[in-house]
């Protein structure tokens, strides 16, 4: 079927679009006329996604594109692969994410790896599609471009552990998963405070999908056995579908209350399923001195440079 999304439609970005709450995230913004990459490292996963939100919305408007969030040159590939071909970015959903591997892994670029997939790698790619992000706020003012990033209910128990970012010193499956899902809120925060002060006209949010049923979750609570075991009984009362999750996201990324800094996640109880409300932070994210130097450690970490210019391309 012909594409029916115009060719001046808003361009978004979904990372790890290719199953869950990406899949379901792309579906929404297909469903609003948006441009779609489907942002992955499995391309065969990724032809699939691509079939089913066609399946969802006749004629979208979607495609692949490859991207490793475990390797951070993959990570400048793409970006400089999308700097090539477009002239603005309205919508950026940093959703892809590992939880609580059952043994201390590592990013090629040797980072431990739920930090550097969930977190790293996404605050690079952010700080090189600040270009294209830019180019949509000065084309339409009246319309920020968004940003969001995707927490988690385990935020609320993470720390920034700037003495083991890498879990060398003593690895947990979940202490390294709620590290992640902090530094991602926190990002959210950091990059609404940097676009105030350089007037980049972003709209920066975050959102999290309470308890949401996804291979994801599923491979996350196997890592203990005895967690697995009392969430099998109880997760039928107190999770929701992959595509009910999506929906903090998605009111994120569209809604028109969303305001600069804003967090959503389910309005339920505990906010682990329901309508999308304005979520609970911790103490932790909440601490502007964590914030600050999370975002100093984060760019020497990676090599990001924050510019609104685009750099020339070798």
């Amino acid at each position: 079927m012909r594409d029916m999304t115009s060719p001046s439609a808003p361009l978004a970005i979904v990372t790890g679009a290719t199953a869950g709450l990406g899949l379901e995230t792309a579906k929404g913004l297909a469903t609003k006329g948006y441009r779609v990459i489907v942002a992955a490292r499995n391309a065969e996963k990724a032809k699939l996604a691509c079939h089913a939100i066609r399946a969802h919305q006749p004629g979208a408007d979607v495609h692949f594109e490859l991207l490793d969030l475990d390797s951070l040159e993959s990570v400048r590939q793409f970006a400089a692969r999308l700097q090539e071909r477009e002239t603005s970015l309205q919508r950026l959903i940093n959703n892809a994410g590992i939880m609580a591997l059952p043994r201390l892994e590592l990013t090629q670029d040797g980072f431990e790896r739920q930090f550097g997939v969930n977190y790293l790698g996404h605050f690079l790619l952010t700080s090189l599609l600040l270009p294209l992000l830019v180019a949509a706020a000065s084309s339409k003012p009246e319309s920020s471009p968004r940003v969001v990033q995707l927490s988690s209910l385990a935020h609320r128990s993470g720390k920034i552990d700037f003495g083991d970012l890498d879990s060398g010193k003593q690895y947990d499956p979940w202490r390294a998963y709620r590290q992640s899902k902090l530094a991602m809120l926190l990002f959210a925060q950091a990059l609404q405070k940097q676009s105030d002060q350089h007037g980049w006209g972003l709209l920066s949010v975050a959102a999290h999908p309470g308890l949401s049923r996804t291979a994801l979750f599923d491979a996350g609570v196997k890592s203990r056995a005895l967690i697995g075991s009392a969430f099998k009984l109880v997760m039928p009362l107190i999770s929701q579908s992959a595509a009910e999750g999506a929906k903090p996201t998605l009111h994120a990324a569209l809604a028109d209350d969303a305001r600069p800094g804003d967090y959503f996640g389910p309005g339920g109880f505990s906010e682990t399923k329901g309508e999308p409300k304005r979520a609970h932070r911790s103490k932790a994210a909440k601490d502007p001195s964590v914030e600050d130097r999370l975002w100093e450690v984060s760019c020497e970490l990676t090599g990001a440079v924050w510019s609104s210019q685009t750099p020339q391309l070798s």
